[in-house]
């Protein structure tokens, strides 16, 4: 049951909101609607083409908060009911893009349109009326990181002032334009520096979100199940895709990247505070991750299929990875970066966040998820009809 005495982090009374959400019904979204049903007093306007992952919060229409969500099944591209939202709106949330990996490369277009074009309009219709966003971008605006042109074992490699991804500091380095795979984050930084603009030139009100790899329910696709079947989903979903089939986790160029994971629940709860929080949020650029979960991503594999094996009650395959090189999973033009590993400071100093949940315990909550909703599916969708005699 929301609160009626919700206060913000200076102690002030939060009035409710109504909330236009672009994107509602994916894997953000709608663990952000859980939270402002469960929790808040807050309307929410969800914005989508698809509500599959919310559905749960829209039937039956007896639930406690009926009359505080709305969907509206809107193609921001080519709908004029879109500013009308806006408008109706105290905030507007920008979740919609199109940020699997494997699209960078061959659906180029698509991801430039879909993460800049498709865009313009959203901060348009909020800086000429006068209303706040928050505005999803990328960990992926950071690029390469500078200590990646180091030789390999050059001591500055091991200086964070080489890696940690600072937002007011941190350049953006981005691959020669041949490697499309930077397309994604290309089209992501200039809408940032758009909003920025927005807000220099017209006070827009904006918070720009740098997300480093939300994880948990509902993330992603399982190929050929609530996907399609040639479909490549991002590193996590990939490697559950295979642990659920039975097959060996691909490590791509053998998992030597680094990343750094954060549990979905803890990321959303930073979100609320962004938004309850307006005059310690407005006009800034926060990374939210969690730099304690890092790992490579063969470290991920080989702890994923632990997790896998316990959740599951399965044995680990005696050879539980393959390696495969990037252009035969991706296809030519990708690159990569080394290295996110977020800077906290300004997040920790605006609202006092850190998150909480050890990289075991979101991959046991994400598999344990993921092998009650998936698969018995699987195994539908693999047997093969018994021949009659």
């Amino acid at each position: 049951m929301a609160s009626t005495t919700r206060v913000d982090l200076d102690g002030n009374p939060i009035k409710p909101l109504t909330i236009c959400m672009i994107g509602a019904g994916g894997f953000i979204g709608s663990h952000l609607c859980e939270k402002l049903m469960a929790e808040t007093p807050h309307k929410v306007l969800a914005v989508d083409v698809y509500n599959d992952k919310i559905k749960h919060l829209l039937e039956p229409t007896t639930q406690a908060w009926a009359d505080r969500i709305q969907f509206h099944r809107i193609n921001i591209k080519h709908d004029s009911r879109l500013e009308g939202l806006i408008k109706m709106s105290d905030l507007t949330i920008n979740l919609a893009a199109i940020c699997t990996p494997a699209d960078y490369n061959t659906r180029p277009l698509d991801t430039i349109y879909s993460n800049f074009i498709d865009a313009l309009p959203v901060v348009k219709y909020c800086s000429e009326n006068n209303k706040r966003l928050i505005h999803f971008s990328t960990c992926e605006v950071y690029g390469k990181t500078i200590g990646s042109f180091l030789p390999k074992d050059h001591p500055l490699r091991q200086d964070p002032d080489f890696y940690v991804l600072k937002e007011d500091v941190s350049p953006c380095i981005f691959g020669s334009i041949e490697k499309q795979r930077w397309s994604y984050a290309c089209a992501k930084q200039l809408i940032e520096r758009l909003v920025y603009a927005e807000g220099a030139e017209n006070d827009l009100e904006f918070t720009i979100v740098r997300p480093f790899n939300w994880i948990g329910p509902r993330m992603d696709f399982i190929p050929g199940i609530d996907g399609p079947s040639e479909g490549v989903p991002r590193v996590l979903a990939c490697f559950s895709n295979n642990l659920l089939r039975g097959e060996p986790l691909k490590l791509v160029d053998g998992g030597q990247s680094q990343r750094t994971f954060i549990y979905i629940k803890d990321a959303i709860e930073a979100v609320l505070l962004m938004i309850e929080n307006p005059a310690r949020a407005n006009g800034q650029i926060f990374n939210v991750g969690n730099p304690h979960n890092e790992v490579t991503v063969k470290q991920l594999a080989e702890m994923m299929t632990e997790v896998y094996s316990k959740v599951s009650g399965e044995p680990a395959l005696e050879v539980p990875t393959i390696h495969v090189s990037s252009k035969e999973f991706y296809g030519e033009g990708y690159d990569d970066s080394d290295k996110r590993i977020p800077d906290m400071t300004i997040i920790n100093r605006q609202l006092g966040w850190n998150p909480k949940t050890s990289l075991w315990d979101l991959l046991e909550s994400t598999l344990t998820y993921q092998h009650r909703t998936y698969a018995e599916a699987i195994k539908k969708a693999t047997s093969k009809p018994v021949a009659s005699s």
